[in-house]
This record gives C-alpha cells, structure tokens and sequence, in this order.
C-alpha cells in the first residue's frame, strides 16, 4: 500500500436532512437506512413521497450514477453504488460523491480496513450513529490510478456477477409466482377453456395455451413440428413430443366451469379449506446462548432470512451440541420446511429450507409450515400459497402484520385446493425453478468468499496486481 487519502480528500459527503419525511401511498422513491444493501441501491421496495416533499429533500442533493449512499444510524456504514438516479435521500442517509475511480473507492469503503475505522468511530450507547465528521476523516488506501482502476475491475467483475446471480433469482422468483397466481388464484386455465365452449372453440387447445403463454397459432406450429420430426431431440434434452405431451395432460386437469364458493368462484370440483386443514403451523424454540457454540448442530435463526426470501448461512451462524437433534426433535428442521419471521424488523421475511441447510434447528421468533402430507411435491405448493397470503396480510389497510400474525388467525385462513394431481403438476413444473435458485445462491456465496479474501490482500498490497490479473 502506497499511502493513504482521507475521504474529504477523494470525495464530497453530503448528508440528508434531519427530519422525519411524510409518506404517500403513491409518490417517487425515497432512499432509508433500510434500503442500502452491498451492491446496487435497489429502489424497488422504497417508500414514497408527494412532490412536494421529494422536492424539500432534494435540494441538497442531485443523484448521479456511480455515487455511493452511506447508512449513518442504527445500521451504519452500509453502503451501496447508485443506479437508478430517480430518488432522494430519506434521514439518517448520507451520499459520499466519489473524486476517484467510483468503484474502487466503494470497494475500499467496503474493505475490513476500512469497516474497523468505521466500527471506532461510532457514537452512542442506545444507537450507534457515524458523524459526518468520522466519514471525512476515514482513512481511504490509495495506488496509482491505473492500480485503483484493475483492482475495481477485478472485484467489480465478481460483484456483478453476484448482482446478475440475485437479478436472475428474482426473475426466476416472479416467474414461479405468475405460474401459481395463473392456476390458482386467477385460475386462468379454467377460464381459457369456458371461453373456448362458448366460442364454439377446442377448450383443451385453449387450456394449453394459458399454461404456455404462447398463442393457438404458435402450439398448433410446434404440434406440425412435432409430428413431422417424431421424437427429435430439442433444447434442454426432452422430445418436442414428450413437451407437448405432458402440456397436453396438465391442461385435461382444469375443469371447464367455475362454480361460487365462500371465496367467490372457484372452479368446479376444487376445495375451500382452511391452511389449519392440510398445514401444520410449528413453533420455535428460545435456544440459550450460553449453550451455543462454535460447531454442532446448525440454529436456524431470524438474521439467516433476508427480503429476497432467501436463507442464508452467515460468518456469525452459532450451533448447540448434536444431542439436541435427541432432546429438542420437534424443532428440527426438515427438507422444503417453509418459515416466516412473524415478529420483530424482519416480520414477513420467510424462505424455504433446501436440505444443503441441514440439519437445523429452529429458534424462536418464527413459524414453520409443514404440509401433514409427507411429500417435499406438497411443501412446494404449501410455499406458494404462504406467499400469496403473507403479500396480502403484510398489505392490509387497518391494523398491524404485528397484530396479524397470530398463529389462530394465520391458521383460519381460507385457500383454494386444486386436486392432488395438479398441485402435483404445479409442483414438478416449479421445483426445477427453486433448485436452479438454490444453486445460484450458492454459486453467489462462494464468488462472495472469494471477494472478501481477495479484496483485503489487494488493498493491502500483499497480492500485487499484476499477479491477480
């Protein structure tokens, strides 16, 4: 390492203003402490604000790709790059407005070098909070220019690829969810095939095409090709014939007719039950830490869920001794377990359990649900309709998700049922989608590990560049 810069000296530190904002249902993005994340600054999940009071906040600060928001309270020193330049800084919110290469000044902000400067220089028993000054006066590790500029590529290679990773999860998360809300919420397949009875049309072709997304024109070309190749192989390694096939049985499990029910229409032959019904809702427990320890038995606890809905292994995990998988078996997780954080500043946040996870014991703080049919097929259902119920609870107008989420009240709730055989189907389609998720977060964990041990080594210079280039 050639030398040293305070922050001052390579950047400008704006902070926001230091008032509680009023927030409208509709309205333009305004960036929290809650919203920064490593990575991008992600807007999607914002609060909004009027124009008004987008303006007032504004003031001191234009966004500008590439600069880099800061987190001063409670959760501070989180810092993130900005993207998307449509918002304006909420309090306890600072933006530092790089000199140097942006990317490399954010890796170094983000380096354990840095982080310790960070950890001794917050204030404040209650809540820790980083003063605009201690930003300033940060110590930044500076090269070259042209050193800065390969070490930002270098990292900022493995960054991207784990944005892209998070980016195609979520892709793969909507599409998961647009195949249940399609079956069995606004059950379009039944629909497509009452519309084809009427128009005098063949429902079962209608059938096929909401299942596919694609038009009657385009199944009845892939059925010609079909028939003229027989069983060629195609992408992905199955038969065009098989596809269609199996397209083909999955539309003959929609009826052709709705009928009313306590939820409105349904379609005819589909059940109204409660989640009570076919769910087991488990608890968890309040593990001591004076038992934990550095190995053992994995605990399972709320810090390991985040907003991606994803559950995660973390560098601070803590374990109980094996012989609590004997004397605490009700908590013991299980293959495809789905949990919900019903409590606390992460209540809502929920994911799957895949077996890479286990075994694990659950803590307190969060629910389990269990399908009582003892099939991984029904855990995949069960995760759908949990989905669509916490969306629609955490959104309700009157009343809290705090007070919501009693187990009596989560329980009662009423879903619609389609027969064994179709949640099945909806299973087998979707279960491949959730493994190739797995399987990215996993790949994004391990790229992870591999930037925090090569980012320190080259901001220190023990790791020359032209050594990791």
């Amino acid at each position: 390492m050639s030398e040293f810069s305070k922050l001052s000296e390579v950047a400008d530190v704006i902070d926001s203003l230091h008032k509680t904002p009023k927030y409208a249902d509709v309205g333009r993005p305004m960036v929290r402490c809650t919203d920064v994340k490593y990575g991008r600054l992600d807007l999607s999940k914002t609060f909004k604000v009027d124009d008004e009071v987008f303006a007032e906040f504004s003031r001191r600060y234009t966004p500008k790709h590439e600069d880099i928001i800061i987190t001063r309270v409670g959760s501070y020193g989180i810092t993130a790059i900005v993207d998307d330049t449509d918002f304006c800084l909420g309090q306890n919110t600072s933006v530092i407005v790089p000199k140097i290469n942006p990317r490399y000044l954010y890796l170094a902000l983000n380096s354990p070098y840095v982080k310790n400067q960070i950890e001794f220089s917050v204030v404040g028993s209650t809540q820790k909070t980083l003063s605009l000054k201690a930003i300033n006066n940060l110590d930044i590790p500076r090269f070259d220019s042209d050193i800065e500029d390969k070490i930002a590529e270098i990292i900022g290679d493995l960054d991207d690829k784990i944005e892209l990773n998070r980016q195609t999860n979520q892709t793969l998360e909507q599409i998961a969810q647009a195949i249940f809300k399609s079956w069995f919420v606004d059950f379009e397949p039944v629909k497509a095939k009452i519309a084809a009875k009427q128009n005098g049309q063949n429902p079962e072709l209608a059938a096929m095409c909401a299942i596919s997304g694609k038009t009657e024109e385009q199944l009845k070309d892939l059925i010609k090709e079909a028939d003229a190749h027989g069983s060629a192989n195609v992408a992905g390694g199955t038969t065009l014939r098989a596809t269609l096939q199996q397209l083909k049985t999955t539309a003959a499990l929609f009826p052709d007719a709705l009928v009313e029910s306590e939820l409105g229409e349904i379609p005819e032959g589909w059940d109204v039950v409660s989640i009570n019904e076919h769910i087991d809702i488990l608890n968890g427990f309040a593990f001591k830490s004076k038992d934990y320890s550095g190995q053992g038995t994995f605990v399972l606890r709320t810090k390991n869920f985040n907003a991606d809905r994803i559950v995660k292994r973390l560098n601070d995990d803590v374990f109980l001794p094996v012989e609590f998988l004997t004397s605490h078996k009700k908590f013991i997780c299980e293959p495809y377990d789905y949990h919900l954080i019903m409590v606390g500043a992460s209540i809502g946040n929920r994911g799957l359990i895949y077996p890479q996870l286990l075994p694990a014991l659950r803590n307190q703080n969060m629910w389990c649900f269990r399908s009582k049919s003892d099939s991984y097929i029904k855990q995949v259902f069960v995760k759908h309709v949990l989905d669509s119920i916490v969306e629609r609870s955490m959104g309700l107008a009157s009343g809290s998700a705090r007070e919501f989420f009693r187990k009596g009240d989560f329980g009662n709730q009423k879903i619609c049922s389609g027969s064994i055989s179709i949640q099945k189907a909806f299973s087998d389609l979707v279960l491949p989608i959730m493994e190739q998720q797995s399987n990215l977060d996993s790949e994004q964990d391990n790229i992870s590990e591999i930037r925090d041990a090569l980012l320190p080594k080259l901001l220190s210079g023990e790791l020359e560049i032209n050594n990791a280039a």
